[in-house]
Order: structure tokens, then sequence, then C-alpha cells
């Protein structure tokens, strides 16, 4: 049963956790808005598939962003109680640091949890969905490929090109068309406007022409044929778009997926490797979250007397630098050249092992302080600083008035 305590605490913790996990997935999430509104435009594809892309890499950076969250969650609340003095009355009147981290566990777990769903089984469907929607927008299938202003090519024997498009593509202007066979007759047309039609077979659209000219030419003829038409239906075979692949990159299987792949005695070595490598990525990114509540306490309280920010700092060093040794871990261990084990679950046993040491020092010595040397250090670094851009302002006075 939660009491009074751990009830103030969740709500100490709760506000900057979901602000955190807000900001840094709307941070990430508008870094790569851009590059993916340059792409779409390139590609000529409508606006609305960045956004279905956008929500397709959300599971991504939720999956980083919830650790962050977590731990500046967890650290700016202890912190809050440290410098208001608050955690000394509560150490005073009988409870442990053991006892306080109740409900940062709650969370951890929670979050833990939410955070192996996400891995394990949404983000791999994503990412296949965002690998999907792009190969539709090069393909073409997302009705990309006519380009107003540019000679686009529908299949082998055919290109078009349209120079105004008007009412969202149903009004197109200034049109040309040129299209030959295998026989070796040639079709080119010029006309005013035009308009795609649907028809019922699904392989074939027509293209109805106003207002325009018609050349068909041909070996058998001697001249080519003219003809000025104010309607012609001009029948386009579409051209055969490539399906995309299936989810046969390991990163786009779940954790189900890559057990039953690694365990079969048949899959290739270079195969196995991969899978086991990602399969260990993703499951020390989540029993790490698990570490997180204990860092976070050992960052949060300053030394006495100091309202140092350093731990905040450093806590989001650690976690980043974290998840990066793991990325290159998984890349190594994806290689065969160090088992996948020890590539991604040597950095965990090295950060739980800084992590215990860092909560022993803050819990169990007095006055202890895991990151005193660093706050001494950048302080003295800051007063050299301070010291230093007052003499060149003071220089700066003295050359002004001479």
């Amino acid at each position: 049963m939660l009491t009074a305590t751990d009830r103030y605490l969740a709500r100490l913790i709760a506000l900057p956790m979901f602000g955190t996990l807000v900001i840094a997935a709307m941070l990430l999430v508008l870094d790569k808005m851009l590059s993916l509104f340059d792409f779409v435009a390139a590609e000529g594809g409508p606006v609305s598939v960045v956004w279905r892309m956008l929500a397709n890499m959300l599971p991504e950076y939720l999956s980083l962003g919830i650790p962050i969250g977590l731990m500046l969650g967890i650290l700016l609340a202890f912190r809050k109680l440290a410098l208001s003095s608050e955690l000394d009355v509560m150490r005073a009147v009988g409870l442990s640091y053991g006892r306080l981290l109740r409900v940062p566990y709650m969370f951890a777990i929670a979050l833990a949890l939410l955070n192996f769903g996400i891995v394990g089984f949404v983000q791999p469907l994503s990412r296949h969905a965002y690998e999907a929607l792009r190969f539709e927008l090069r393909s073409g299938a997302l009705g990309a490929s006519i380009k107003v202003g540019e000679f686009t090519n529908l299949g082998k024997r055919m290109t078009l090109r349209i120079e105004r498009s008007r009412d969202e593509g149903r009004n197109l202007q200034g049109i040309f068309v040129r299209a030959t066979s295998r026989d070796g007759q040639s079709l080119a047309v010029t006309a005013a406007q035009g308009t795609f039609l649907a028809t019922d077979d699904p392989d074939v659209i027509i293209f109805r022409l106003r207002d325009g000219v018609l050349v068909n030419d041909s070996p058998k003829y001697k001249s080519p044929r003219i003809l000025s038409f104010s309607s012609h239906d001009l029948p386009i075979d579409l051209p055969q778009i490539e399906r995309f692949r299936g989810r046969d990159v390991d990163r786009e299987k779940t954790i189900p997926e890559l057990v039953k792949i690694g365990k079969n005695d048949a899959t290739p070595e270079k195969l196995r490797n991969e899978v086991r490598a990602n399969f260990h990525y993703r499951m020390a990114e989540v029993v790490f979250m698990l570490l997180l509540p204990l860092a976070a306490l050992a960052f949060a309280i300053p030394p006495k007397r100091s309202t140092s920010a350093l731990g905040v700092f450093l806590s989001i060093v650690f976690i980043v630098t974290y998840h990066k040794i793991n990325q290159y871990g998984e890349s190594v261990g994806a290689l065969g050249k160090i088992d996948p084990i020890i590539a991604l679950w040597g950095p965990f046993l090295i950060a739980s092992a800084l992590v215990l040491w860092m909560y022993h020092v803050i819990a169990h010595r007095p006055g202890g302080q895991p990151i005193a040397a660093l706050e001494f250090a950048f302080g003295k670094l800051g007063k050299q600083v301070a010291r230093l851009l007052g003499f060149w302002r003071r220089r700066g006075r003295v050359e002004g008035a001479a």
C-alpha cells in the first residue's frame, strides 16, 4: 500500500518524466521531419506520406526517449528533495534510500515492460512499414512517378510530360505522350488537356485527351498519319511495380521470431550472428532500465552547500554513451568478431558495477558523494574560466580607455 510519501514522490517523478519523454520524442521527430520532407518532395510523393512515415518512426524514438525520461524524472525529483532539505528530513525519520526507491522502481518496471513491448513487437513491424513506404515512394506506387514539368517513363515504351496540374491532378494541361510498340509503330500525341480514368482492369488506365494532335508512324507507312481530335482515349498499360520484400531483416523480426531463427540449426552462421546480436541488443537495452533508479539517485544529490547541476549533465551523457556502446557491440557481434553475449552483456556488467558502486557510496557512506571529485574539478575549471573572462574584460576596458 502506498503511503503519503510514496504518492508525493510519484507526483514529483511523473511530471518531469513524461515531460522529458514528450520533449525528447518531439525533438527526434522534428529532426527527422525535415529530411523526410526533402525526400518525399524529391520523389514527388504526397505530403500525407510524411506523417505516415513519422508515425512509423515514433516507436523507435520512444524506445530511446523512455529511458531518458525515466532517468531525468527520478533524478529531478530527488534533486528537488535534496536542494530543499526534504530528503534530509525523510532520512532523519528513518526512511532509507532503499525504501525511497520503491516508487521509482514501480515506474522503472512498468516502463521496462512497456519498452520491451515496443522494441520486441511494435518497433519491428513499424520499421518494416516505414521501409515499405520508402520503397513505394521510389517505385511510384504512391502516385509519385509522374512529375510536372519532367519527362517520365511509364514502362520501357512510353514517355509522358505534363506542364501543369490543377484540381489535385484531375485537370492536366500541356500534355505530350510518345509511345512505341514491339512491331516498330510509334505514336506521338500533344493535347491541351487530359484526365486519367480508371478501368475494370487494374493494370490499365485510360488517358482521356482533349483538343490535340496525334501522329502515328510505322515502317509500313510511306508517311506518318496525322490526326486532329477534340477527344481521344489513350489506353496506358501500367508498369509492373516490384513488390516490397517481406520482413527478412533481423531488425524487423519480433523477439519470438528472433529466438526461433537463432535456435534453428539450419540457419546460416552469418544470419545467426546477426539475429543473436540484435536479440541481445534489445534485451540489454530493456534490462538496463532497471539500473536507472539507482543511477538517477546517485547523480541527483549534489554535495552539501552546492546547487551544481553537473549530475543532470552526466546522467544524460551516461545513458547516451551506454546506448552508443550497445549499438557498436551489436555491429561487432553481427559481424561474428566477438560473441554477441560478450559484446552486449560485457558493457552491461561494467555499467552495473559502476551504478552499484555509486549507489553504495551515496547510500552507505556518511557524506558520500560519488561524483564529488568531478564536482570539485568542474568547480575549479569554472573559476578559472570566470577569472580568464574577467581578465580579458578588464583588458578590453583599458584598451578602450587608451
